[in-house]
């Protein structure tokens, strides 16, 4: 067997840095499919929900790039034969959609968002028939959609007739669409107006839609248009369970680079009894190893001891490291749980060097506080105002009562900051109690059964928040 240093020095070299891709073609070696995402992926399903850091993006881009949709296509095997184009992302690509500003300035010139988002399908359409249309910038080819309904439709219909003479498919991805407006009625529009032309290109057997959307968004009326439930019917959501995660843990250090890889096949080896399968130079899971708890929790065992501690009282390594994670709904994302995990290898090999497995304890417990500092960064990129409404509530010991919340609310003044960038929250007009409702939509606060309000240690941790016997909260600096 490998020494522990080994082991964690290898650790840190499988899992990346960072786990988002921000548009950049995923990894093959760490692409693994948890089966609720099979469906989500098969060109039926129009809608996918998820949170923040469970994969609309890795998806969108993986589903963007040739060869992973190849490999994608052993599960999903429609997509072997399916030409993507992506329609909006995180990604700008001025020439196949319009990035915020120029949405905006579409709208000012009052076009609909129904008819800039025909015109984001014609442009590529166009591509599909050869034909020619105006693409000197987004007004025009938004005004030629406006008024050429008879030719778009042909071309619409050729395009069909193209694939099919082909055998291929089409599918245009949406994702990441709160970055089309700052404004919520604006977005709301611009989203309802998206999946009515995703209903309309049901009108066309081979051409699809698949729209990611956050829950936050979802949970807003944008589905309020006749046969909406024609889109409702095809929804999928992006949820990663426990052995999910572990399973796309294992994943990514059995695909590690040399010698690294070779360790943690060695260690799986040992554990399952059977090497994991070389495929097209990708090594994959048995379906033992991605779905039973008893081998998975053998594998952690493998690198995180049976006990959170010295004994059973503190609990197991396999399940802490998630559950410690969750949000208040709780889900676990991919993005925290290896942000935890790499952190805690990188603490194990600073501080315990003499310890008899490559993660101690204590430093999976640091692991969470530098997830915890992670996904609180990554949650203000899409919601500044959450900082802002969390800062004053530093100190205090959850579960508490809404009135010891809102008392720290009173103390600092600051809605009118919530407004100065990105989109506020959705109820701030409800004042305290809507701004509640939003965190506990976004898994930030949880309400209990006797009414107090309480902080998964996921946020509670990064925001300094206290809490009898929990993981301790971040210092400052």
């Amino acid at each position: 067997m490998n020494n522990v240093r080994e082991i964690r020095e290898a650790l840190i070299a499988a899992i990346p840095y960072t786990v988002s891709s921000y548009g950049q073609s995923p990894d093959p070696g760490g692409l693994y499919m948890p089966r609720a995402h099979a469906k989500a992926l098969k060109l039926d399903s129009n809608l996918v929900v998820g949170s923040r850091g469970v994969g609309k993006s890795f998806w969108t881009a993986a589903l963007d790039a040739k060869n992973l949709r190849e490999t994608l296509g052993t599960s999903v095997r429609e997509l072997e034969h399916t030409t993507v184009r992506i329609g909006f992302a995180v990604k700008e690509n001025i020439a196949a959609y319009p990035n915020m500003d120029v949405f905006s300035k579409l709208l000012q010139l009052r076009f609909t968002p129904y008819e800039i988002w025909r015109a984001v399908i014609l442009r590529w359409v166009a591509e599909v028939t050869g034909e020619i249309i105006p693409q000197d910038d987004w007004r025009a080819t938004t005004e030629w959609v406006r008024a050429n309904p008879e030719p778009l439709a042909k071309c619409m219909e050729k395009a069909n007739k193209i694939l099919s003479e082909k055998g291929q498919k089409g599918l245009v991805v949406f994702d990441a669409l709160d970055r089309s407006s700052n404004d919520w009625r604006t977005l709301d529009q611009i989203v309802r107006d998206l999946l009515r032309v995703t209903l309309w290109l049901k009108s066309y057997s081979l051409i699809n839609a698949k729209v990611f959307l956050r829950q936050d968004q979802f949970a807003r009326t944008v589905t309020d248009f006749p046969d909406a439930s024609k889109l409702l019917a095809t929804k999928s959501e992006l949820t990663w369970h426990p052995h999910d995660l572990h399973g796309l843990l294992w994943q990514l250090l059995c695909n590690a680079s040399g010698n690294h890889g070779e360790i943690f096949r060695n260690i799986y080896i040992k554990t399952i009894g059977q090497s994991p399968e070389l495929r097209e130079e990708r090594w994959l899971l048995s379906d033992e190893a991605k779905l039973s708890e008893k081998k998975q929790r053998n594998l952690f065992e493998a690198l995180a001891g049976p006990w959170m501690g010295r004994d059973r009282r503190r609990g197991v390594p396999y399940v802490w490291s998630i559950s410690h994670l969750a949000d208040g709904k709780g889900q676990t994302s991919p993005r925290s749980f290896l942000a935890a995990m790499r952190t805690a290898a990188e603490d194990s090999l600073d501080k315990y060097g003499g310890y008899e497995y490559a993660l101690h304890y204590e430093s999976i417990k640091r692991g969470v506080q530098k997830a915890s500092e992670i996904r609180i960064a990554e949650m203000a990129e899409d919601y500044p105002w959450i900082k802002i409404v969390l800062r004053p509530l530093e100190g205090l010991t959850v579960p508490c009562e809404f009135d010891q919340i809102e008392e720290r609310w009173n103390q600092h003044r600051g809605w009118s900051n919530l407004m100065q960038d990105g989109l506020p929250p959705q109820h701030l007009e409800s004042g305290g109690v809507g701004v509640i409702e939003d965190l506990e939509r976004l898994g930030i606060f949880e309400k209990m059964k006797d009414g107090r309000i309480n902080m998964p240690d996921l946020y509670r941790v990064g925001f300094r928040l206290g809490r009898r016997g929990g993981v301790k909260p971040m210092k400052r600096g």
